[in-house]
């Protein structure tokens, strides 16, 4: 499938962020998904800010960039506060125009090889609760559902209410 390269953003990543970011809500809208993300909605300042308070990964084939997905350590906002166990996935973006199909559940286990290796046992992510076709696509990736969060903080626009799913993960002992 797709011979995927991963490494952590920098500052010259910020506009193919934005870019990955405008186009999923562009597809996003043009699939009748109208209530999850907007074009235009998130600039540099965000993913800067992401990059300072977490880590953004890129992921690369054949020189091209194939996807991004934002990793934090804490996600008060949707879980509250909860103990060092799991990482928090946001903003899991596949280009479309460049990327193989199946690329999205790539990226979605190098996040979880990244928060085992970081000894952490748990993927946590939330997904707009009436987005039945992403939930279903987590669900099918092995996460499951573990409560709902209403009223969770955005970005930008109001508050929206959000499914949290949970996937474990192994993680190594080193002795």
């Amino acid at each position: 499938m797709n011979d995927l390269h991963f490494r952590l953003a920098e500052d010259a990543d910020l506009a193919t962020l934005v870019r990955l970011r405008d186009d999923a809500a562009h597809w996003m809208l043009a699939h009748g998904i109208t209530g999850q993300w907007q074009p235009g909605q998130l600039g540099e300042e965000h993913f800067r800010g992401a990059m300072t308070s977490g880590e953004v990964w890129i992921a690369e084939a054949d020189g091209r960039v194939a996807g991004a997905w934002e990793l934090w350590w804490e996600d008060e906002d949707a879980w509250g506060p909860q103990p060092p166990v799991a990482g928090y996935v946001h903003r899991l973006m596949v280009d479309r125009s460049s990327a193989q199909p199946g690329t999205g559940r790539l990226l979605l286990r190098a996040a979880e090889r990244r928060v085992a290796a970081a000894g952490r046992g748990a993927v946590r992510l939330d997904c707009l609760a009436d987005n039945a076709r992403l939930n279903a696509y987590y669900l099918d990736a092995g996460y499951r559902i573990v409560g709902r969060k209403a009223g969770k903080p955005q970005p930008v626009g109001a508050p929206k209410s959000f499914t949290l799913l949970e996937k474990p993960v192994p993680t190594t002992v080193n002795s």
